[in-house]
Parts: structure tokens; sequence; C-alpha cells
């Protein structure tokens, strides 16, 4: 009988606090490990899988160089301020469209952005280089101001989102 009360209380125990976990993920706790270096595994994005963004990069202007994709979580404080993003997939770029599955630590809002590095050197030429974020907001090259995380951000539930991201050249 004692076992049982155990367990009850647990069980009690565990439903009150994750309001409070999913209260402190929404406001910003830093609960989130930065800096995860992955590879482009679409398993992750298979069926069942998640929670997970396939992100398809459309309009890559060359084969050359390198492309970045990294995930933020969608709130001010994050988006795109440095050593901030959660996952990282850096590859060799192609022509035309690339897709990439990125996993979340957890459902929530999130931001993606995409950089291509032209010639690889690991530096920002603006009259070379390509960007793009999620939901495809207006970047205006020649200001290099970065677009309101409110204008990039979107859900990822459970499962898998699947979003489309117009690269940008100038």
């Amino acid at each position: 009988m004692r076992s049982r009360l155990v367990t009850a209380g647990f069980a009690l125990t565990a439903a009150t606090l994750a309001p409070v976990a999913a209260a402190a993920w929404a406001q910003g706790a830093p609960s989130v490990t930065y800096r995860q270096e992955i590879s482009n595994n679409m398993r992750q994005c298979a069926p069942g899988g998640g929670p997970a963004v396939r992100v398809t990069v459309a309009g890559i202007k060359s084969s050359g160089g390198r492309i970045r994709v990294q995930s933020y979580r969608g709130v001010k404080s994050d988006w795109l301020e440095r050593g901030k993003w959660i996952n990282r997939i850096e590859t060799s770029a192609r022509e035309g469209t690339m897709v990439f599955c990125m996993p979340v630590p957890r459902a929530g809002t999130y931001g993606i952005a995409v950089r291509h590095d032209v010639n690889g050197n690991g530096q920002t030429e603006v009259s070379e280089d390509g960007g793009a974020m999620s939901n495809n907001p207006s970047i205006n090259i020649f200001n290099l101001g970065k677009p309101s995380y409110r204008k990039t951000a979107f859900e990822v539930g459970e499962g898998v989102t699947s979003i489309r991201i117009n690269m940008r050249y100038m």
C-alpha cells in the first residue's frame, strides 16, 4: 500500500511541475544547451520524428563555399545573438535547393538563420555571400540590421514542422 502512495505522490509532483517547466522555457530560462554542431540527419525528420524542423533552402546561387543553418529560440534575448544558437548544420553548398533536418530541444517558438559563405573563407562579404531567415522577412542588405525575432519566429510542435527559406544575395 505504501508503494502505491509514493508512486501516486510522484505522479502528482510530476504533473504539477510540468506546467512550471513549460512556463520557464517560454520565459527564456537557460534550460537549453547552446552551440551544438550537428550533422544533417534527415532520419530525425522522418514520420514519427521530432520535435524538429524540415528546412528547405531554395535559391542557392552556386555550389561553391559552405551553407550554415542555425536554430535559435524565438525570443528577443537569443535571436541572432553571438553564441545563442542552439544547433548548427554546416556543409558544402549545392546550387539550387537543399533540405536540412534541424532538431529542436522541445516544442516551442524558434527562428532559423541561413548563411551561404560563397568562397568558404569564413568571412562575410556582403557583395557576394547570401543569407536568409525563417518566414523570409525583407532584409535590407545596405543597412545590415537584423529583422525582429517577431518576424522570423514560428511554432514547432512535438512532431516535424516544415518551412521553406528563400536565399537572398546582393
